[in-house]
């Protein structure tokens, strides 16, 4: 049988598993994950090649009544995804779906898509087997879906079952990537997003939410095996610029440790990490300043 390559997007609401989906499918940690809703806000690849052929999954952020330039960013690309993929999963938890504004806006996005729509009731380990399968028997009653699937993405149970039947439906083809790579991410970009993941993890609240990282310097020296990195966190506000430096700078030091020793453990390398915080008056109102930061504004 000749190797399949294709896209597939992972789409649904927040914070319903899409990332710990495609680290368990990939088996590397590709995307950063939280336990806080509308962490991922860009398009993450995770490369899963084998005898099979070669998936390329698509990570989105979950979709969500936009309140501000960023959310609108983040709904726009995770429309753009689906646009873009071969397959099309729709992730859902063990919450109710129902007519609630955010299960109107994914059946509105999953509806103008044109290739196959994959139903995956996430998190069984949470609600039980039982319960999970009448959640999926009664979205999966019209031919809506091509097919349906109960997994346990933190455990791993029913995930090779659903890659089977993605394989299935992909077309022949080459690889699009080289068969050591797991993402198509520059280290610079990983970087910023393992520095985020470690203050959206420390921080209570909303705060999480005006934070944003730009990474000043990313400067490799192979010589010394060493890479030096010079980011900047950025908040809207003066209050949260002492919440996330901490008593002492107690906590952007904790957050640079815990950055600095997964770096280390990505790369191989040494990590020379030096963390700043900075006040963007409400930069994630702010459409030059989305666009300063990589984001497309509206």
């Amino acid at each position: 049988m000749n190797p399949k390559s294709g896209f597939v997007a992972l789409l649904g609401r927040p914070n319903v598993g899409k990332s710990t989906l495609l680290n368990r499918i990939v088996r590397a940690k590709v995307a950063i994950v939280t336990r806080k809703p509308q962490t991922t806000r860009d398009r993450i690849a995770g490369i899963h090649t084998g005898t099979r052929g070669q998936i390329v999954f698509l990570d989105s952020p979950g979709i969500h009544k936009p309140t501000r330039a960023l959310n609108s960013h983040m709904v726009r690309t995770a429309c753009r995804i689906g646009e873009e993929a071969d397959i099309v999963v729709h992730v859902i938890d063990d919450r109710p779906v129902g007519k609630g504004a955010e299960d109107a806006m994914v059946r509105g996005i999953l509806e103008k898509i044109r290739v196959p729509r994959i139903l995956v009731v996430n998190k069984v380990d949470r609600v039980g087997r039982a319960a999970a399968d009448e959640v999926r028997k009664s979205l999966a009653r019209d031919d809506f879906y091509a097919a349906s699937f109960l997994v346990s993405a933190t455990k791993g149970d029913g995930v090779e079952a659903l890659v089977t039947a993605l394989f299935a439906r992909l077309p022949e083809g080459p690889a699009f990537y080289p068969e050591e790579d797991l993402t198509d991410l520059p280290m610079r970009f990983i970087a910023k997003e393992v520095i985020r993941e470690k203050l959206f993890e420390g921080l209570d609240e909303e705060i999480p939410y005006s934070i944003a990282v730009r990474i000043d310097e990313y400067k490799e020296e192979p010589e010394k095996n060493l890479i030096r990195i010079r980011a900047e966190i950025l908040v809207e506000r003066e209050s949260q610029k002492g919440i996330v430096i901490g008593k002492g700078g107690a906590f952007l030091k904790k957050v640079g440790t815990a950055a600095r020793l997964e770096l280390e453990k990505e790369t191989g390398s040494r990590v020379y990490l030096e963390l700043f915080v900075v006040v963007e008056r409400d930069w994630s109102r702010s459409e030059s300043m989305l666009r300063h930061l990589g984001y497309e504004p509206a």
